[in-house]
């Protein structure tokens, strides 16, 4: 299939297969993680299982975030 043709059939996907189609095209891009890395992203879910309240909710990181004065 040409680049044009893909291009011509976006608009016949529906939301959730675009959005599979974009995620697939930034993960191409992505180099894979080192075995040290998966390892800490494990432990770390790992963590975050045993304890869920550990962690802080995206909203409250991105109100902390906007709170903060400017440079």
């Amino acid at each position: 299939m040409s680049f044009n043709e893909v291009i011509a059939e976006l608009p016949r996907l529906t939301f959730e297969e675009r959005q599979i189609l974009i995620r697939r095209a930034l993960e191409l891009d992505d180099p894979p993680l080192s075995a040290t890395d998966e390892e800490l992203v494990e432990s770390r879910l790992a963590a975050h299982r045993l304890d869920p309240d550990s962690s802080v909710p995206l909203s409250e990181i991105k109100a902390r975030l906007r709170s903060r004065p400017k440079l």
